[in-house]
């Protein structure tokens, strides 16, 4: 069983910074890609960043604001947040694109940790 499991969310003012951290746990047999989405109320959830073998990209309201960042020793996802808007409050997911002990590959989804800024 594969279980991926988000923290470092929180309430932050304006300006400030957070560290998202993700771990992916379970039957790994590889990892191919992974990335944060965010979800804010009333809208539907959005890429926010990804990360695979071939590159990163970030969705035009976070770049150069945001880093993300992996260890793929740890099965480790990182996001740093800096620049801290209030329209970036939202549940924030971690999201890994991986290949089980089984063999089959699929999306895994955490189960989200809230980031809230305040103006």
């Amino acid at each position: 069983q594969v279980q991926l499991v988000e923290s470092g969310g929180g309430l932050v003012q304006a300006g400030g910074s957070l560290r998202l951290s993700c771990t992916a746990s379970g039957s790994i047999f590889s990892i191919n890609a992974m990335g944060w989405y965010r979800q804010a109320p009333g809208k539907q959830r959005e890429l926010v960043a990804h990360i695979t073998s071939g590159g990163i990209n970030y969705v035009d309201s976070v770049k150069g604001r945001f880093t993300i960042s992996r260890d793929n020793a740890k099965n480790k996802l990182y996001l740093q947040m800096n620049s801290l808007k209030p329209e970036d409050t939202a549940v924030y997911y971690c999201e890994a694109d991986l290949v089980s002990a089984t063999g089959r590959e699929r999306d895994y989804w955490g189960q989200g940790t809230q980031v809230t800024v305040s103006s």
